[in-house]
């Protein structure tokens, strides 16, 4: 392999490869739509991928070959990133290569045979039924309690994202269907069900809401359409509330509900999935629910369902009890 350039000649290596590596950051956001935190993380592995290559004396991505690919991996591990960021550093990488091959600019991606560390498998956190019913009956007795329940009860009813949840508006409402329409990962459309619950808060929040008051007032046509494209939970600038703001609310309304557990908008997520999985045990319908392009992705919660059931067993079956 080359050797390690003199520092001063890195720069215009580096400018040759990370040109491309705007463009297909650009790729990414305009033609497949994701979400700026995603874009965040691709462009931070990529990134650290031609600083590397720059620092190896390799000028433009046609010399990249798997050998070279390898040792980037190996070095990033000697430096300490975990099992799950190396399988998510290559998997950015893998896929701004294939682009390139779609483009032309490749002949072949050098990242199709390579694999990261395996990560060991880590079950999600959730809450049982009972946790998520003290969590979710808040206080409704102002207008913050009433946004508070609102929130808290289409995250778990509905199993949306922190993103969804946060750019949601009230068009895309049905409550006397009980359904929500969701731009999910990939700008992916999915509709799914809201519970009895939750459209009644929702109903509530709306009526305390600027929305409910403009729609008693009988204003014009226009301005109900306008209403109805604000943000179903505005910040205090109208515009949709940050993921921030919602994962300083839950940890204190948990703090308050008295779930000592750390609460997280995803943990209602898994809550959600868990829940429903354990009572239909359809786990197609579970994947459809929660936009997951891989069944995969969800047959965690499959896992996660015998964990609970090995308890039972463990607790229940006389030889599966230890001796006291």
């Amino acid at each position: 392999m080359t050797a390690t350039l003199d520092p001063s000649q890195l720069q215009p290596r580096a400018h040759l490869l990370h040109a491309a590596r705007v463009d297909f950051l650009d790729h990414l956001k305009v033609e497949r739509r994701m979400s700026a935190h995603t874009l965040d993380g691709y462009g931070r592995d990529l990134a650290a991928l031609c600083d590397w290559l720059a620092a190896q004396g390799v000028a433009a991505w046609s010399e990249l070959d798997g050998e070279r690919l390898r040792a980037f991996i190996a070095d990033e591990h000697r430096r300490g990133l975990s099992a799950t960021s190396l399988q998510r550093r290559l998997s950015a990488c893998r896929s701004f290569l294939t682009w390139q091959v779609k483009r032309g600019l490749l002949a072949a991606n050098p990242g199709s045979g390579i694999r990261a560390p395996k990560a060991p498998r880590k079950l999600p956190n959730v809450l049982d039924a009972d946790e998520m019913t003290q969590l979710v009956e808040v206080p409704t007795d102002d207008t913050l309690g009433k946004r508070d329940r609102a929130l808290l009860e289409l995250m778990y009813s509905s199993g949306l994202r922190l993103s969804e949840t946060c750019n949601l508006r009230w068009h895309e409402l049905d409550l006397d269907a009980g359904l929500v329409r969701v731009l999910g990962k990939g700008a992916k459309v999915r509709i799914v069900p809201v519970g009895r619950y939750a459209a009644a808060a929702l109903r509530a929040w709306q009526t305390e809401s600027a929305i409910g008051q403009s729609n008693v007032a009988g204003l014009s046509t226009a301005t109900a359409r306008a209403d109805a494209q604000r943000p179903v939970f505005p910040g205090r600038d109208g515009d949709p509330i940050t993921p921030r703001a919602i994962q300083l609310r839950l940890r204190q309304l948990a703090m308050r509900q008295g779930i000592f557990k750390r609460v997280h908008p995803h943990l209602l997520r898994h809550s959600f999935a868990s829940h429903v999985l354990e009572s239909s045990g359809d786990l197609r319908g579970v994947q459809e629910l929660l936009g997951h392009a891989d069944i995969a992705t969800t047959q965690i919660y499959t896992h996660l369902d015998f964990q609970h059931l090995a308890k039972v067993y463990d607790a229940a079956h006389p030889r599966a009890k230890r001796k006291s």
